[in-house]
């Protein structure tokens, strides 16, 4: 049934009439009478038996009458939501958020935004910041916060960035480094590539790698623990001002930083419930989270 066969049986149900339904729908009695004839061929029943003055439902006309009132409701009612979500914002938000971003800063974000929004719904996925890079691209998520220069030709905004740094537990000089154990972790590629050039540019010999674990948490509690120096992104050893840690510098001198970025399609800030939350996340100072 369409939209206009709901719309035709319940003004027949309210007048009894085919004239006056004819007449409330702005049609002729010869095209509501068609289409009658059409809906009873669609379900092979009878719906209506005239009678000399108006009209009177079958049963099954009856029972398609009053679904087709409660279809008119649910469409008024739709429409009012869909209104109102203009206004508002409400609905689900899609997120990809790269590992490190998702443990730390998501949680407070999120947070923060339905205590302003309580509307709001989320859907989050997390990995490498590779992975949310393809996601924001097949449109699989509104956002994605991304650690790393990827190629991105729509909207991004910098959060901010950090020092890539050795955090070892103990003090140490960089001539001894290649002497020390040290710690590593799985990592996405592009933060891969700037651990092993900065490596290579200073060292002739490979680490002394002794431990392997997956995750860069992980990593920092191996640390934290005497186990062994390693090279990550600073933020994640702040919590730990005991640990000695020295900044990695390009041969220019300047310091090698990681920046964190948010990634969202020009496009998408039609939707309010997107709008809202770039802006709101404009307003923070997410590192500090």
């Amino acid at each position: 049934m369409k939209f206009q066969d709901w719309e035709m049986l319940d003004a027949l149900y309210a007048t009894e009439n085919i004239t006056q339904a004819a007449k409330r729908l702005f049609l002729s009695q010869p095209t509501l009478t068609s289409r009658i004839q059409s809906l009873e061929a669609y379900y092979g029943v009878k719906l209506i038996i005239r009678k000399q003055r108006g009209i009177t439902f079958t049963p099954e006309g009856e029972e398609l009458a009053h679904h087709a009132r409660k279809m008119l409701h649910e469409q008024i009612r739709i429409e009012e939501k869909l209104h109102n979500m203009k206004q508002q914002v409400a609905g689900t938000l899609r997120v990809g958020a790269s590992n490190f971003f998702a443990r730390n800063k998501m949680p407070k974000l999120l947070r923060l935004f339905k205590q302003k929004y309580p509307n709001v719904e989320f859907q989050v996925v997390t990995g490498w910041s590779s992975e949310m890079h393809r996601r924001i691209l097949n449109h699989d998520v509104h956002i994605s916060f991304i650690k790393g220069d990827y190629s991105w030709h729509d909207q991004k905004e910098l959060l901010y960035e950090e020092e890539i740094c050795i955090a070892s537990p103990w003090e140490f000089t960089w001539e001894s480094l290649p002497e020390l154990p040290r710690i590593d972790y799985h990592t996405d590629e592009k933060m891969r590539h700037i651990v092993d050039n900065w490596w290579y540019s200073q060292y002739k010999q490979n680490p002394d790698i002794n431990i392997w674990v997956s995750q860069v948490e992980t990593c920092k509690e191996m640390i934290v623990n005497g186990l062994g120096y390693a090279i990550l992104a600073n933020l994640v050893v702040r919590p730990h001002p005991e640990l000695v840690t020295k900044p990695l510098y390009h041969p220019s001198g300047d310091i090698i930083t990681r920046k964190t970025w948010m990634y969202y399609q020009e496009d998408s800030m039609q939707m309010n419930i997107v709008k809202a939350f770039v802006d709101f996340i404009r307003t923070l100072d997410v590192k500090s989270l």
